[in-house]
């Protein structure tokens, strides 16, 4: 009697296409992380904190800086041998605000909303649970930016933030939260679910969120929704500046602006406010 025959499944070998695609892949992962870590900081990077800050090796870095350079979506800085962020970067991610088309006709609002206050004026959007500044018009006065055009900051420690999160529902909320967390940046920040949720309820009655000194001490920032032609969140606007100058006596007055210029950009633009959020 024949003995009995165990048939293995034999393994191909990947074709060297199919190797070449898989180290592409990796190859342009690890470009992207180079490029967002020198996008954290203007300042710029050497080679050897590049290839701390991602984890690669200082040979790979600089490949990958090589190939980059080439299509200058970085530039090397040979006076203080660090690397930046290329003028292509900036083309590039600008395609990103014309595609939200409505950055250009917010100009005047945000004009009108500096001139107004005196304080910095901000236009952001909310892309993966984060908020994303557009573009800014800049006070005259002494002014402290936490958050850069282009830099993303969690929902949950921003003005902007909190100002949209009031829009959804409790459960969306909720799972923002889960997915990000509460971080503790400063001794005010709000770093329970409850006082999250008490904090919305309040920004749902008055029409404006406020940043009061949650992620960094001395500043504040107030915000508001600009909504689409479906009544939904679009963006939202925000004015920001030292608490020396938006003091406890002003922020009524400066919310009830923001929320007013907000709406007249939503009109602007098409958007229909909710009716619960008019009041």
């Amino acid at each position: 009697m024949g003995k009995n025959v165990i048939r293995r499944k034999s393994i191909e070998p990947r074709s060297a296409s199919e190797a070449d695609r898989d180290g592409g892949v990796q190859s342009v992962d690890r470009a992207l992380s180079i490029l967002e870590t020198l996008a954290e900081d203007d300042e710029g990077y050497r080679l050897s904190d590049l290839a701390v800050r991602t984890g690669l090796s200082a040979s790979t870095v600089h490949r990958l800086l090589a190939t980059l350079e080439s299509r200058r979506f970085v530039q090397f800085d040979r006076v203080e041998s660090k690397w930046h962020v290329g003028v292509r970067s900036f083309t590039v991610g600008a395609s990103f605000a014309r595609r939200r088309n409505f950055s250009a006709q917010a100009i005047p609002y945000l004009r009108k909303l500096r001139d107004l206050t005196r304080e910095t004026a901000n236009l952001a959007v909310v892309d993966d649970e984060f908020i994303i500044v557009l573009t800014r018009m800049e006070s005259r006065e002494i002014m402290r930016s936490l958050t850069k055009v282009g830099g993303r900051v969690a929902m949950v420690t921003s003005g902007v933030g909190k100002a949209v999160l009031a829009t959804y529902s409790d459960e969306d909320v909720s799972a923002v939260i889960r997915h990000h967390g509460m971080p503790r940046l400063t001794e005010k920040s709000i770093v329970r679910p409850g006082d999250l949720f008490k904090e919305l309820a309040t920004v749902r009655k008055q029409g404006f969120a406020i940043d009061d000194e949650e992620a960094e001490i001395g500043l504040r920032c107030v915000a508001a929704v600009v909504y689409s032609a479906l009544a939904e969140p679009l963006a939202a606007i925000s004015v920001s500046g030292m608490t020396s100058r938006i003091t406890d006596a002003r922020l009524p007055e400066i919310g009830r602006v923001v929320r007013e210029v907000a709406a007249e950009l939503t009109a602007a633009l098409g958007g229909v406010v909710p009716a619960m959020k008019q009041g």
